[in-house]
């Protein structure tokens, strides 16, 4: 797992050279855009919620007495979920809608690696490519949802807090390595198999995402090469992945 991790980081050190030399950059305008678009979009939604869901946390407090100290740590906890909440859905928005751009990516990647090998993908079209991609992530947006919200509760306990950020960015990072992963999954397995595939790789999954997170961290710059970055790095090696497996599925025969 651990190693798998840091397989998932190590990828991202030659992705902006091998985007240059297979001039890959004019497939990322589109998704840049909307990146951009999504990102202003979830920001400015952000600062109109954080105050009010920090009003609504703080009139759980039923005394006077440290009332003021309870407001200023709900304001706070109040702007966190708000801010949490909204990278996750900038991340699955996202990368929904660039499904069909980042498509092509990976397939140049993968003849670059392995030669025309077209023959042997799953037939799919642009429509195809984005319904794929937005059922994939409303999948992953529920179910990180699910698991996302209980550790938001841990907010307020001290010290725990401290581990409850650490599992939360896991978490994130997780999620946002498996939908770049997707974009080359997509040619080679269904749904079914790819969820699959990705649990099976999950370290590998966290190790991208944890860089696609940090990327975030980054004002502007951040939100601009995220996705050139990412997906490049994570369709290297998951192509890696996939045909070793199929290599070994013939070995097994």
């Amino acid at each position: 797992m651990i190693k798998n991790i840091f397989t998932g980081i190590r990828e991202y050190a030659g992705a902006a050279a091998l985007i240059s030399k297979l001039k890959l950059w004019r497939y990322f305008v589109i998704p840049i855009l909307i990146s951009i678009a999504t990102a202003i979009f979830i920001g400015l939604e952000a600062y109109v919620l954080s105050d009010n869901v920090g009003s609504y946390l703080s009139d759980f407090w039923p005394y006077e007495t440290g009332k003021d100290a309870f407001s200023a740590v709900s304001n706070f906890i109040g702007g966190l979920i708000v801010l949490i909440i909204g990278l996750i859905l900038y991340k699955h928005i996202v990368m929904a809608l660039s499904a069909p751009f980042m498509s092509p990516v990976s397939e140049k990647i993968e003849a670059h690696y392995y030669g025309d090998v077209k023959h042997k993908h799953r037939q799919s079209t642009f429509m195809n490519q984005l319904f794929r991609g937005i059922r994939i992530n409303i999948r992953n947006l529920i179910r990180e949802l699910i698991i996302t919200l209980p550790i938001l509760l841990l907010k307020f306990i001290p010290i725990v807090n401290i581990f409850s950020t650490i599992l939360l960015f896991a978490v994130q990072a997780y999620f946002a390595g498996f939908g770049n992963m997707d974009y080359t999954l997509e040619r080679h397995y269904g749904y079914k198999e790819s969820v699959r595939f990705v649990k099976g790789n999950r370290g590998f999954a966290t190790g991208n995402g944890l860089v696609f997170m940090l990327f975030l961290l980054i004002p502007v710059i951040g939100i601009i090469f995220v996705l050139p970055l990412s997906v490049t790095a994570a369709s290297k090696h998951t192509l890696e992945l996939i045909h070793q497996e199929k290599q070994d599925i013939v070995y097994e025969k």
